[in-house]
C-alpha cells in the first residue's frame, strides 16, 4: 500500500531515549508526558526527555537502591522518587533552593505505596495499597504537609493529569472504581461505581486488570474505557471497548459500546477526539468516533468501526550515529511490537528501542476510504485540522471524474453552513454582551474560538467556487451548485456576501442566460437592502433588465 492508504502515523520527530537495558531503567511520567532514563540508579546520570522539552533535563543522584517510581512536579521544579515501599525522597530543582533531599513516609501503618501522582507544581497525592493520601510539598521548609486523606483498600490506581482524576480499583473483585477530583488544594470523593464484568466470576480473586482500563477526555468529557474481552451477550463474538462518561457531579453512567468483532491483545489510543483501537494479532488497527450516529438501544449507543482496519504507516528509524554512518538506509520499525507500551492520549512507547512516539491522524486518506460525502462531512467537522481538507472534498464532489448528485451537495452544503451559522451567532452574542457593557475579562464571557470547521462564504469562494465556475463544466451544473450554496445560506438565514452574487451574475452572463439572469436580480439582488455594485458586471444591451 501507498502512503494514500495508511490513515495512522507515527509522529517524524520522536522523542529518542536510552534503550531499557540491565543497567538504565525507563520510566514514563503521564502527566509532565516526559521519559526518564536512569543510570546506575542514577548515580551515573538521569535524563529526562519529553515532546515539547527543547532541551532534555540531566542531573545525577546518589544510588540509595533500585528506583520503582520519578517524576517531577508540574514545571519540573521539585523531584520526588519512590525507592521503597513505605517512603519518597523530593529534591529541589528550585534556584537558589537547598539540593539537600527530604523524605516523606506514608501516614497509614501497614501501608505500602503503590506509586504517586503530582497534581500541579506542589501538591502530590500518594496512593497506597489502603488509601490515598493528598500533600502539600513545602520546598523552602523542606518538608511535607498532609491535606487529606482517605481509607479504602486499593487493588491499582490510574491517574488521568488531563482531567485531575485518579481512579482506584476497590473489592476483592477489583469492578468497583472510586474516583477522586484534585483542584487548587482540594480533593473531592466522586461516586463509585462499577464496572460489568463480561460473566459472573467462578472465584473471588481480581477480575479487572489495569490493562484493560483507560481515562480519557473525548470532546471535553472525561470517560472510562474498559477493554471487554468478550460481550456480554451470546449472540454477540468479540471483544468491545465499553465508554463509561465520568461527570464532576452525578454518577458515571455507560454511555457507548464499540463493537471490535474480533478477539486477542488489544491497545487503546485518543487521537484527536477518536477512539483507537490496536489489534497485535493482525498488526493493524482501527478508529471509532462517538459523535458519528450508532445504534441506540434505549441506554447505551453501539459503534463500529469508521473505516476498515489498516495499520499504522510504515516507519523507518534513522541510523544514528557520526555523519558518515548515518548516510546508511534507515531501519523499519516493528510495528505493534510486544515491547510497545501505550500510554493516554496518543502515546506510544518503545522501550526496548528507545523511543516515544505521539500517534497521528491522517484525513487526507479517510477521504477516499469514506465513500458516504455525509458521513465523512459529520466525520471531518470534528477535527482539528479540517479545513483544507474539507474544502478539497468540496472541489473533488465538484470536479468532472467524481461528481456528486445535487442532493449530495446540497447535503455537504448545509453540514458546512450548519457550523458557520453557529459561529456567527456565538460571535454576534458576544459582540452584544461587550457592547452591553459585560468586562472582558469576566469569566462568563469567553471570545468565541473560531476552529477549523468554520468553513465561511470567503473559504468556499476562493478555494472552490470561483475555481469551479472557471471549468470546463455543463454551464446548466455549474449554475445549480451556484444557487445550491446560496440557498443553503439562505436556510440558515446567513447574510450572502457581494462577491457570491457576482460570482452567479458573472457566469449567466458568460452563458448569455438573461432570463434567469433576470429571475436572480430580481430575487436575490434588487430585494436586498444594501443594494451591490453589480451592474458593472452586465453587458450594455441586457441593462434594460434591471
Amino acid at each position: 500500500m501507498g502512503e494514500e492508504d495508511y490513515y495512522l502515523e507515527l509522529c517524524d520527530r520522536p522523542v529518542h531515549f536510552e534503550k531499557a537495558n540491565p543497567v538504565n531503567c525507563v520510566f514514563f511520567d503521564e502527566a509532565n508526558k516526559q521519559v526518564f532514563a536512569v543510570r546506575s540508579g542514577g548515580a551515573t546520570g538521569v535524563v529526562v526527555k519529553g515532546p515539547d522539552d527543547r532541551n532534555p533535563i540531566s542531573f545525577r543522584m546518589e544510588d540509595k537502591g533500585e528506583v520503582k517510581c520519578i517524576k517531577f512536579s508540574l514545571e519540573n521544579k521539585i523531584l520526588a522518587v519512590q525507592r521503597t515501599s513505605k517512603t519518597v525522597d523530593f529534591s529541589n530543582f528550585i534556584p537558589d533552593s537547598s539540593q539537600l533531599e527530604y523524605t516523606q513516609e506514608c501516614k497509614t501503618k501497614n501501608a505500602n505505596i503503590l506509586g504517586f501522582c503530582w497534581t500541579s507544581s506542589t501538591e502530590i497525592v500518594f496512593i497506597t495499597d489502603q488509601g490515598i493520601e493528598f500533600y502539600q510539598v513545602l520546598p523552602e521548609k523542606r518538608n511535607l504537609k498532609l491535606l487529606k486523606s482517605q481509607n479504602i483498600n486499593v487493588n491499582w490506581y490510574m491517574y488521568c493529569p488531563e482531567g485531575a482524576v485518579i481512579l482506584l480499583s476497590t473489592t476483592v473483585l477489583g469492578n468497583v472504581l472510586q474516583p477522586f477530583y484534585f483542584r487548587a488544594g482540594t480533593m473531592s470523593k466522586l461516586p463509585k461505581f462499577e464496572i460489568e464484568l463480561p460473566s459472573v466470576p467462578k472465584s473471588t480473586k481480581l477480575n479487572l486488570s489495569e490493562r484493560d482500563i483507560a481515562m480519557a477526555t473525548i470532546y471535553g468529557q472525561l470517560y472510562v474505557l474498559f477493554l471487554r474481552h468478550h460481550s456480554r451477550t451470546s449472540s454477540s463474538t468479540g471483544a468491545e471497548v465499553v465508554l463509561y462518561h465520568l461527570p464532576r457531579e452525578g454518577a458515571c453512567k455507560k454511555m457507548h459500546i464499540l463493537k471490535l468483532n474480533r478477539t486477542g491483545k488489544f491497545a487503546l489510543n485518543v487521537v484527536d477526539n477518536l477512539v483507537v483501537v490496536h489489534h497485535q494479532d493482525t498488526e493493524t488497527s482501527v478508529i471509532f468516533d462517538i459523535k458519528l450516529r450508532g445504534e441506540f438501544d434505549g441506554t447505551v449507543t453501539f459503534h463500529h468501526p469508521v473505516l476498515p482496519a489498516r495499520s499504522i504507516q510504515p516507519y523507518q528509524i534513522p541510523m544514528a550515529g557520526p555523519a558518515p554512518v548515518t548516510s546508511q538506509s534507515p531501519v523499519p520499525c516493528k510495528l505493534y511490537s510486544s515491547s510497545w507500551i501505550v500510554f493516554q492520549p496518543d502515546i506510544i512507547i518503545s522501550a526496548s528501542q528507545g523511543y516515544l512516539w505521539n500517534l497521528q491522524v491522517k484525513l487526507q486518506p479517510i477521504v477516499n476510504l469514506l465513500p458516504d460525502k455525509g458521513r465523512l462531512m459529520d466525520f471531518l467537522l470534528q477535527r482539528k485540522e479540517c479545513k483544507m481538507v474539507i474544502l478539497s472534498v468540496c472541489s473533488q464532489m465538484l470536479s468532472e471524474s467524481d461528481r456528486a448528485t445535487l442532493p449530495v451537495i446540497a447535503t455537504v452544503f448545509d453540514k458546512l453552513n450548519h457550523e458557520y451559522k453557529k459561529y456567527l451567532d456565538v460571535e454576534q452574542s458576544y459582540t452584544t454582551a461587550l457592547e452591553a457593557g459585560q468586562s472582558r475579562s469576566s469569566p462568563l464571557l469567553r471570545r468565541p474560538v473560531r476552529t477549523q470547521a468554520v468553513i465561511d462564504q470567503s473559504d468556499m469562494y476562493t478555494h472552490v467556487l470561483s475555481v469551479f465556475t472557471e471549468k470546463d463544466m455543463p454551464h446548466k451544473f455549474v449554475i445549480a451548485v451556484l444557487m445550491e450554496y446560496i440557498r443553503s445560506l439562505n436556510q440558515f438565514q446567513i447574510t450572502v456576501q457581494h462577491y457570491l452574487h457576482e460570482l452567479v451574475i458573472k457566469t449567466l452572463v458568460q452563458h448569455n442566460l438573461f432570463y434567469m439572469l433576470h429571475q436572480f436580480l430580481q430575487y436575490h439582488v434588487l430585494s436586498d437592502s444594501k443594494p451591490l455594485k453589480v451592474f458593472t458586471l452586465l453587458p450594455t444591451s441586457c441593462l434594460w433588465i434591471c
